[in-house]
């Protein structure tokens, strides 16, 4: 695999860290802004809503662009969002820069799918984009329990100034180590491609890479909650847990990445049956503390597993949207990250229960299993 690739991968290691960060940071930003800690917790939602929005839209503005401009630009854009953010004093502009920064962080995913797709040899395409989501991954795993702690140690601004210091390597590698044919684009018909997406095997593939990452977060949002409330666990074991669903899903998206080749082969099928029998077993055995770990674990891999084989499956679809189909694939992600913990929470403020929310999960599964085509 070229090394510009892995370059990328750090690259997004850094914005999953700062996407996923704000969650562990909530209370120190409500009590040193004065402002209610749902508000607070609001800007999980932000980033989620700019990712959506700035996708498609980050991808036509620099359609054109040189690849290495448009890299660079986003992420030196990511770079001063996060300045802003560490320093302000201001609720309002802090919410702004966090829905900003989602938005670069989703123009630079629109360009860096296709040229890791386009830089990886034959055969290795879906294996590219596994490192790409690997460095998601690894953010949960790593850097948004770091993240945690450097809040609790130093406050939560340093996080942000964490993440903007942590930026910066990947940025002068951007500069250093794009490839030559990075220098310019062919041109682009963005109208000819929009007529591309709506194949039915694209859109197809988007409401499967919807449906199964709101399966993924509308129980991931409320693991610590079910961790401390369900199973009596002590908050200390929280970070723990979710460095446990974020190992699970680095080893899913590695396995993903080395079997999988954007079809719908025989082992993505079986791990997509698989996904709602699980959810369903964590929710039956998520009290007791030895089984929440290990299911959770399991689920992180089969979670992370099938939506990297899925991102793949809707380039290899999306072949003929270059310039799209990876803004496309990213807002498919991300709408599952954003309706599946509103359904989520909903239903579990409902019900005063959290563990209706590992339900949900399951039934948002298996309503994915009824969109898995009979062919590939």
């Amino acid at each position: 695999m070229p090394l510009f690739v892995y370059v990328l991968g750090l690259a997004v290691f850094a914005q999953g860290t700062s996407e996923f960060m704000a969650s562990g940071l909530v209370p120190g930003i409500a009590d040193d802004l004065s402002v209610p800690v749902g508000a607070a917790a609001a800007l999980t939602s932000a980033y989620a809503v700019g990712m959506i929005v700035g996708a498609p839209a980050m991808a036509v503005l620099s359609a054109r662009w040189p690849r290495r401009r448009a890299l660079a630009g986003f992420l030196a854009a990511f770079v001063l969002l996060h300045v802003i953010g560490a320093v302000t004093t201001s609720f309002p502009v802090l919410f702004g820069t966090r829905i900003a920064a989602a938005v670069v962080n989703a123009g630079f995913l629109a360009v860096a799918m296709p040229v890791a797709v386009a830089l990886a040899p034959p055969g290795k395409q879906a294996r590219a984009t596994a490192v790409l989501l690997a460095g998601i991954t690894l953010s949960c795993v790593a850097g948004v329990p770091a993240g945690a702690v450097l809040g609790d140690i130093a406050g939560w601004r340093s996080a942000f100034w964490a993440v903007a210091a942590l930026c910066l390597p990947a940025l002068v590698l951007v500069f250093r180590s794009a490839p030559a044919d990075a220098a310019g684009r062919p041109e682009v018909s963005i109208r000819q491609e929009a007529r591309e997406l709506k194949a039915p095997p694209v859109r197809q593939a988007m409401i499967l890479a919807a449906l199964v990452n709101g399966a993924t977060f509308a129980s991931f949002a409320f693991l610590a909650v079910i961790a401390t409330d369900v199973a009596r666990l002590p908050a200390g074991a929280v970070s723990g847990l979710l460095a446990a669903f974020g190992v699970g899903a680095f080893l899913g998206v590695t396995v993903a990445g080395r079997k999988g080749d954007g079809e719908l082969r025989r082992g993505l099928i079986l791990a997509l049956c698989a996904l709602p029998v699980g959810w369903a077993v964590l929710a039956l055995t998520g009290a007791q503390p030895v089984a929440l770990f290990v299911v959770t674990t399991v689920q992180g891999g089969l979670s992370f597993g099938c939506g990297s084989a899925l991102v793949a499956r809707v380039m290899h679809v999306a072949s003929g949207a270059p310039t799209l189909g990876g803004s496309f694939a990213t807002v498919a992600l991300n709408v599952g990250a954003f309706l599946g913990p509103v359904l989520a929470g909903l239903v579990t403020e409902a019900t005063d229960d959290y563990r209706h929310a590992l339900w949900i999960s399951a039934a948002i599964a298996v309503v994915a299993l009824t969109r898995v085509p009979r062919r590939s």
